[in-house]
């Protein structure tokens, strides 16, 4: 019996494998971008996985370390790093990380794919078109720029001043609406690159979500991963107004 054939143990299980890899390796990405951002200030690890270990001394000489969390669980699982200027390893902030940060992704974009299924499968339909991806980042990219220039505008004039939370809200709605699509398309082309078997379009966008947050704590790297997907997920559900059927058109204008 080949890998090809449905009976086969490893494509049975080929989603709970890659979804395994996937968290594993959002673990030790999480576990760099905190040692690494000891020696280099990175302000998107300070945001998703959370700040280093602060050690500062007392009055009395004796070095203390800061810390959120008061219960010191972690401090049992801190270890020194195998290269040299590096901050130490924390395997349980790292974790904590993931299992915050990296659930709340996943749960935002399962989230989106619930609420607006028929809306998710246009907008994805778009996205996996030809050069799909490249209008929807290109897309996001100018609607990045006119929405800092609407908030510079507003700014100068106190009656449209509380417009601009609005107008970020409505920035990040649409933000995390393309995002939950752009995970069920990676999670799609997962499933067509790898031959896994047919599976619940939930478990497909579970796969391609976890793959946005271990793109998104690639130190130092994933700051420019994360604006990009965030960009391509703004514009795309610009594009597709939300997923509409009927998509963008100027024709709309001329009536």
């Amino acid at each position: 019996m080949n890998d090809s054939s449905p009976g086969h143990p490893g494509r049975r299980y080929g989603w709970a494998i890659v979804i395994g890899i996937l968290a594993v390796a959002g673990v030790l990405l999480a576990l760099a971008d905190i040692s690494a951002g000891n020696r280099w200030p990175n302000p998107l690890a300070q945001s998703i996985v959370g700040s280093g270990i602060t050690v500062r001394p007392t009055p009395s000489g004796n070095p203390q370390t800061l810390r959120f969390d008061r219960s010191r669980v972690g401090d049992r699982f801190i270890f020194d790093s195998p290269i040299a200027g590096f901050g130490p390893l924390n395997p349980y902030q790292a974790l904590r990380a993931f299992l915050s940060n990296g659930a709340g992704l996943v749960l935002l974009a399962l989230g989106a794919l619930v609420v607006f299924p028929s809306r998710a499968r246009s907008a994805v339909e778009r996205l996996e078109a030809r050069h799909g991806a490249e209008i929807a980042l290109g897309a996001g990219l100018v609607m990045v720029l006119l929405t800092l220039a609407v908030i510079t505008l507003l700014r100068f004039t106190l009656l449209f001043l509380a417009v601009v939370p609005l107008v970020l809200l409505v920035s990040l709605v649409a933000a995390l609406f393309g995002i939950a699509c752009i995970s069920l398309a990676i999670g799609r082309l997962l499933h067509r690159r790898l031959r896994l078997p047919s599976v619940h379009p939930l478990i497909a966008a579970l796969a391609g979500a976890l793959v946005v947050f271990d793109l998104a704590v690639i130190p130092y790297a994933g700051v420019f991963a994360l604006a990009a997907v965030a960009m391509a997920g703004l514009g795309l559900a610009v594009v597709t107004r939300f997923g509409s059927t009927s998509g963008w058109s100027f024709v709309d204008l001329d009536w």
